[in-house]
Order: structure tokens, then sequence, then C-alpha cells
């Protein structure tokens, strides 16, 4: 579980002293966030560890976040709970179990940075599904880059989630970036949501988010994650 909270970061180093880069505030409680939550290990009184956030899938039943939240060193953990909308230390939409982690094989042992993306399949509660209770982004795949996005997150240090908007930049062909100061452990798997409300990132893939609390990164989404979408039951 230690090693799990050092892993699971959106990045986790001093500020730099000068810095031009937007800050994050705290996130509205309104319907766009409540579709984002925090991710906890052994239910709500346990571990936070990371964010994700509701994606639209034929189950309505899925969730997005960063592979080495869910399956660190390819291992798909079994004891996941997402808590949408979370703020506070209450859970206003319940506490919904994840049965099943899906992630790419390729990003295995080794922690390949350009499969950094997993989708999580929650179950019922109280004979509801998850995107009918809180609705749903869209994932969006092979729009490229300078995308302007709204990423919300679940640092570890605060009760609640904290937001910014920013354009998106090529860091390579298989990873973008944005750039927001305060994106500290416990937001990766932040989901990038689009004006339209489309996902078309999640903190994750370089450096595992980042190594800096003002630069993050994720997997850029294009054909590999679309096959994995499709596997998921997008």
């Amino acid at each position: 579980m230690l090693l799990l909270a050092a892993t699971a970061t959106g990045c986790d180093s001093a500020p730099k002293a000068e810095d031009s880069r937007p800050t994050a505030r705290p996130a509205p409680a309104d319907a766009a966030g409540n579709r984002i939550g925090a991710l906890f290990v052994d239910g709500t009184d346990g571990m936070r560890a990371c964010t994700a956030g509701v994606v639209h899938s034929r189950g309505r039943n899925l969730l997005i976040t960063a592979a080495h939240c869910a399956a660190p060193r390819g291992t798909a953990l079994d004891d996941l709970v997402f808590a949408p909308g979370y703020r506070d230390q209450r859970a206003p939409y319940g506490s919904w179990t994840v049965s099943e982690v899906l992630f790419d094989p390729r990003w295995g042992t080794d922690e390949d940075e350009g499969y950094d993306v997993a989708f999580l399949i929650v179950d019922p509660l109280n004979g509801r599904q998850i995107e009918d209770v809180v609705g749903a982004d869209t994932v969006a795949t092979g729009l490229g880059f300078g995308l302007n996005v709204t990423v919300t997150g679940y640092p570890n240090s605060s009760g609640s989630p904290i937001t910014c908007q920013g354009r998106t930049t090529s860091r390579s062909s298989t990873q973008q970036r944005f750039d927001c100061a305060g994106f500290t452990d416990g937001t990766s798997g932040s989901p990038w949501v689009t004006d339209k409300g489309e996902v078309v990132g999640v903190i994750g893939g370089y450096q595992q988010g980042g190594i800096s609390p003002e630069v993050s990164y994720s997997v850029a989404f294009g054909d590999r994650l679309a096959a994995l979408y499709r596997q998921a039951g997008g």
C-alpha cells in the first residue's frame, strides 16, 4: 500500500520559485465535477489513491483513470472503490465497487508510459448504474494537440477537488502536456475534458504524470486508446 501511495501521483516536487503558469483553484460542486471522483483502496475509510472519471459506455458502468493507479507493475488491484463528487470526507453519490480493471497488456510489469491508461468497470449501487446517477463524459481519440481542456483532480493533501483550464501541447507523438500548478499526489488519473464533454487525456504517462506540480502529462489518445475503450465496452 505504501508503494501504491508513492506511485499514484500527479507530481510531487516543490514548486519553482518563479513561474507564470496558472494555478488550480477549488473545483465547484456541479454536474460536470460530480462525474469525477476519488479512488480509494479498501473503501472510503481506507487510503485515498488517485482520481477517476465516469465515461460513457454501453453498460453505463465505466470509469477512466491512469493504469499506474489501478494496475501498478501490471497487476490489477482488486479492492478499489470510487466516490464521485467526493468532498469534505463525504460521498454524496455513494461509493462504487470496482469489479474489473482493463488495461493494455503492454503496460505490463515494465509500466510502459505509452499505455498508462485504464478503464474500470463498477458494480451497480442500489440497482442503478453509475452513469444513470451522475452522467458521463465521452471518450474522444485522434483529436491531436492544442485542445482547450479542464482538468479536475483530488490532491491527497486536500479534502476537496481542484480544477484548472488550459491548452494541451505535444511532448511527443504519444504524450501530451498540460501546464498548471497544483496537481500533486493523488491527481493521477484526473481526466482532461473539453468544453464538449470529451475526455482527451488523463494525468499519467510520462513520469507517471509528471514530477513537478506545475506540469502534468497524459498518454495521447489515439488508436491504442480507442481499441482499449472498445474492449471495455465503450
